[in-house]
């Protein structure tokens, strides 16, 4: 499985999107500093994923999350738990 992440740190609550074939490493890889995009700003905490059967469909979805259109669509998917009401 390919996966499509967001990390929220839990200190600055800015989010990093990522990809990875193993979720639970890569999470043990960015609180331990081992990302140089996040080792400033842990610790990280998973709050949103996709997976795909293909690595390019998992790319390309990476791709569109970290565009504008990206960002507008995670902030409607996710608006719950960003505590936004008049959505």
């Amino acid at each position: 499985m390919h996966f499509v992440y967001i990390l929220e740190s839990e200190t600055t609550k800015q989010w990093y999107i990522g990809y990875t074939t193993d979720i639970g490493k890569r999470l043990e890889a960015h609180n331990d500093g081992k990302n140089v995009s996040t080792s400033h700003g842990g610790p990280w905490k998973f709050i949103y994923y996709e997976a795909y059967l293909e690595k390019m469909d998992a790319l390309g979805r990476e791709k569109f999350l970290k565009s504008g259109s990206g960002h507008r669509f995670l902030k409607k998917q996710l608006h719950h738990y960003l505590g936004i009401s008049n959505m």
